[in-house]
């Protein structure tokens, strides 16, 4: 289980899809095996979710889609 004192070092990226006005974004963090890390772009402060890898490729895939 991550705690946030394991992501409090972490680098965090936006999407290549981000624009540079402060929008809706949700960063993510590497370096986790088998987890994303993710959280809200606008409160970085706040709490970030966790899921499993596979997971996350399927939802990313399934917005690639048009299927959500």
């Amino acid at each position: 289980m991550l705690t946030s004192r394991d992501l409090c070092s972490v680098t965090w990226r936006k999407s290549s899809h981000s624009n540079g006005d402060g929008g809706n974004c949700v960063e993510i963090a590497d370096g986790f095996p088998g987890l994303v890390p993710v959280r809200d772009s606008k409160t970085p402060g706040g709490p970030a979710l966790t899921f499993a890898t596979a997971h996350w490729t399927r939802f990313v895939e399934a917005l690639r889609q048009g299927s959500l």
